[in-house]
């Protein structure tokens, strides 16, 4: 006879203040990833963050603004760290609001695991199932290891939040001290920016080398996204997906009849991710689908198992690449925008696949400070944090061209990405170069 978990449920259950109560001065209060970040909590926190003395949340990815943060703006109570910048934690970190905890994405489950403490952790889960289990939808990532080191364990239910199956995707109610249930509002949406011609153009040059039965992961935004858009109308078959982010491109690819995984060594048949954000569309879809396997980021993430499946492609985004290779992809000098993610940890995974590559896609230029820059520069701007050593960078695509720069001397790789700048910043570039000694004066 099946167990009723419906007792437990009863008694575990508390109100919002009477969770927020739970944090005391000095904790270290944990928020957890993206869509599973508790909102009915931290309103509750907020209202009581003036009774509080150096408590730290830390969080990451965030999509709906953070209450507690917003009470305390002078921080003389609260401070708020994540691991990875969402547009809102950007907002917040150039308020004063949010600071930044560095970290290759596909490493969390064992830094928290080994390095991390966690007195109180909030997480947003679907509502118990009959088994007792509270599923983490579409923030998988690292939160089973958040649910061990936990001294109390709080889940935030929502029923708007999907059902996924795969691995480390769900806490117990053994393993749970209280439930706050939040009914049902409806989850936070995240739309990418229509593809510019810009983007397009990328997307052109990159789709030929994608053959059939490839193994994608797609970064966020508008440039990735364009290759899918690009591949559904292609004349390719048989994708694999093994992917960090779930995005609603991949949603299109799989209902254009591209995907089946047909070809993959792990995960056979199925589309693996780690988290998912975007549309209501693409959240149905996930729900209950057997034709997706959500995994925590280790799964996902780390290079041994990327390059398990042959014919890995990745495609991520770059802001700033150097003359000698260096991508920098998360700050702006010294102003934090995003964080490392998993792009080194894909770039090496696709490196070590089978046939596998890698892509670093970035427009040619942008406005700084109502000027045209170009994002190809003879050396990084002071303080820019490189994401993407150049040892690692394979593909390297403008929308003026794309180059490898594996097995290329520092001179080549100078020409080269030169040979895909802006037209117009070519010249500077070049007489740069000379300066700094990366092209000989004898031609190369």
């Amino acid at each position: 006879m099946a167990t009723s978990y419906q007792g437990e449920l009863k008694r575990k259950k508390v109100s919002a203040d009477e969770a927020a109560a739970k944090v005391k001065s000095g904790d270290w209060v944990e928020y957890g990833f993206g869509l599973g970040q508790p909102d009915l909590f931290d309103r509750a926190l907020a209202g009581r963050v003036q009774k509080l003395e150096r408590v730290k949340i830390r969080g990451c990815l965030a999509m709906r603004p953070r209450a507690a943060a917003e009470a305390d703006p002078e921080q003389r109570h609260l401070v708020y760290l994540s691991w990875y910048f969402s547009g809102l934690e950007r907002k917040m970190y150039d308020r004063g609001l949010a600071h930044h905890t560095p970290m290759n994405f596909g490493e969390a489950p064992d830094t928290y695991r080994r390095f991390i403490d966690v007195d109180v952790a909030v997480l947003k889960t679907a509502p118990m199932d009959e088994h007792g289990f509270f599923n983490f939808g579409p923030s998988v990532t690292y939160h089973k290891a958040i649910s061990e080191k936990a001294r109390t364990m709080i889940v935030e239910t929502d029923a708007s939040v999907p059902y996924v199956f795969g691995i480390e995707n769900a806490v117990h109610i053994n393993d749970v001290e209280f439930v706050l249930d939040a009914g049902a509002s409806a989850m936070p949406e995240l739309k990418n920016p229509a593809a510019s011609a810009v983007d397009r153009k990328v997307a052109e040059l990159i789709a030929p080398e994608i053959p059939s039965g490839a193994c994608i992961q797609i970064g966020i935004g508008a440039m990735p996204n364009a290759v899918c858009e690009l591949l559904a109308v292609a004349p390719i078959k048989d994708l694999g997906i093994h992917t960090e982010m779930f995005v609603d491109s991949l949603v299109s690819l799989y209902q254009a009849g591209k995907v089946t995984g047909a070809h993959k060594a792990t995960n056979r048949y199925q589309m693996a991710y780690t988290f998912a954000a975007g549309s209501k569309r693409m959240y149905d879809f996930l729900d209950r689908n057997a034709a997706c396997f959500a995994g925590s980021v280790d799964y996902t993430n780390l290079p041994h198992r990327i390059m398990l499946n042959d014919c890995v492609i990745s495609i991520c985004n770059a802001a700033q690449i150097d003359l000698t290779g260096q991508a920098c992809s998360e700050s702006a000098g010294i102003r934090q925008i995003s964080g490392a993610g998993g792009q080194l940890q894909f770039v090496r995974g696709a490196r070590d696949s089978r046939g596998g590559k890698s892509f670093l896609c970035l427009a040619s230029t942008h406005e700084r400070d109502a000027r045209r820059a170009s994002r190809i520069v003879a050396r990084i701007d002071e303080c820019n944090i490189v994401t993407t050593p150049r040892t690692d960078v394979m593909y390297v695509v403008t929308e003026y061209g794309m180059v490898n720069l594996k097995g290329k001397s520092v001179p080549e790789r100078a020409r080269a990405l030169i040979s895909i700048a802006h037209p117009d910043f070519r010249e500077a570039l070049e007489r740069q170069a000379r300066e700094y000694r990366l092209i000989p004066r004898a031609v190369f």
